[in-house]
């Protein structure tokens, strides 16, 4: 992310190595509201970490149908752009291939869809800065 160029909705590898949070915080400099979720190493953690996130309402379910309809609506956020920064994307990736596959393409859709929104959505994808070797 450059602070010279507006942020549009879609999902993004953000490319350097700088962690999730500084990725967050300058999404936030430029007056966006950014959510940091992950990492995770399965569905159900990514799941949890993006409810958690955006704050999805507790009646809302964790599967993949439910992800996409949540990410659809987010109505229960304020009007206006919303930043989801996804950190480590690819300790999923490597343990789940399928999982990460479909949540990128939730993501993708959600993000493409949320540009006829009050609410559109980037979802930008964050490596981690700092790897940590497998216990």
């Amino acid at each position: 992310m450059s602070s010279g160029r507006r942020l549009r909705p879609g999902l993004r590898l953000v490319r350097g190595r700088r962690p999730a949070a500084e990725v967050a915080e300058e999404a936030r400099g430029r007056g966006l509201p950014a959510r940091v979720a992950g990492p995770a190493a399965s569905k159900q953690e990514l799941l949890d970490a993006v409810a958690g996130a955006l704050y999805f309402p507790a009646w809302t379910g964790r599967n993949w149908d439910a992800l996409a309809d949540a990410l659809n609506d987010l109505s229960w956020l304020p009007t206006g752009p919303h930043v989801l920064v996804w950190s480590a994307p690819e300790r999923l990736r490597d343990a789940d291939p399928a999982a990460y596959a479909t949540a990128v393409d939730v993501f993708r859709e959600a993000a493409e869809r949320s540009t006829r929104s009050p609410r559109p959505l980037t979802v930008l994808l964050v490596p981690d800065s700092d790897p940590q070797p497998p216990p």
